[in-house]
C-alpha cells in the first residue's frame, strides 16, 4: 500500500482538473474535468492500494472514482461489493473503466455474468453482455451461441444505447470467433443497420457488426 490518504489523492485531483476538459467531457456525460494520462499518472505513483481505492469510492464523486478503479485490487471485492459498484457507474467512463478493469478481472466475472444477465436495469445487463464477449471470444465451451444471437435479433433494435453497444459488441465477436455462425451474425447485422452510420475516424474499425467483422476476419485470415 501507498503512504497517500484520501486527501492527498483529493489535492492531487484537483491539481489536475481543468474547467475546459471538464466542459467538454460534461458534453459526454462526464462529468469530470481531468485529463485522463495526467490521472493514469498520479495512479502510477500510488500504485496498488486497495484500502484506499475503497475510500474513494465512497466520495462518489467521478475522478475519485476513476482514481480508485485504477489502483484497486478487484480480488478483493465481494460479489455483492461488485453489483453495488455497477449499480453506481452512471457517468460513461466510470461504467466503461468499472467492467473493463474491474468486472473482468475479478475472478467472479462468470458468477457477475450469470447474476447480471436477465437484470432490469440496462447498464447492469450490459456489463453482463460486456463479459458475455469475453467469453465469447476466448472461452466460448457452454455458451449457447445460437440463443444468444436469437436474443440479439430480437432485442439489439431497440435496445438503450450502452446496452445495445455491448449486445453489438457480441455480435460482432461471434461472427468474428464462430465461422460456423459468421453467416447468421452478418445477416442480423445488415438486417438491423444498428450503428451503420456511427461516425469512425479514418483508419478505425466501424462498430457496425458486418464491417467489424468483415475487417476482423480479413486481418486475422488475410
Amino acid at each position: 500500500m501507498s503512504d497517500m490518504t484520501v486527501a492527498d489523492a483529493l489535492a492531487e485531483l484537483a491539481a489536475i482538473e481543468d474547467p475546459k476538459m471538464r466542459a467538454a467531457n460534461e458534453k459526454r456525460g462526464d462529468d469530470h474535468g481531468m485529463n485522463l494520462s495526467r490521472l493514469r499518472g498520479v495512479a502510477k505513483r500510488i500504485k496498488t492500494d486497495h484500502p484506499l481505492a475503497k475510500e474513494l469510492w465512497a466520495t462518489g464523486e467521478t475522478g475519485p472514482r476513476l482514481l480508485a478503479l485504477l489502483i484497486c485490487t478487484p480480488k478483493q471485492f465481494t460479489a455483492d461489493e461488485l453489483d453495488a459498484m455497477l449499480r453506481e457507474t452512471r457517468p460513461p467512463k466510470v461504467n466503461d473503466w468499472f467492467v473493463n478493469y474491474v468486472a473482468k478481472k475479478t475472478p467472479l466475472a462468470e458468477e457477475l455474468r450469470l447474476r447480471w444477465f436477465d437484470d432490469s436495469d440496462p447498464t447492469v445487463a450490459a456489463a453482463a453482455w460486456s463479459l458475455t464477449t469475453v467469453r465469447v471470444a476466448k472461452d466460448a465451451e457452454g455458451l449457447d451461441l445460437e440463443h444468444l444471437l436469437d436474443l440479439i435479433e430480437r432485442d439489439l433494435k431497440d435496445a438503450p444505447k450502452r446496452l445495445q453497444w455491448s449486445m453489438n459488441e457480441t455480435l460482432a465477436n461471434i461472427g468474428i470467433f464462430h465461422p460456423e455462425l459468421r453467416a447468421r451474425a452478418l445477416e442480423i447485422g445488415e438486417r438491423l443497420q444498428v450503428l451503420a452510420d456511427y461516425p469512425t475516424a479514418p483508419g478505425c474499425t466501424s462498430p457496425f457488426a458486418p464491417a467489424w467483422i468483415g475487417e476482423i476476419v480479413r486481418r486475422r485470415e488475410g
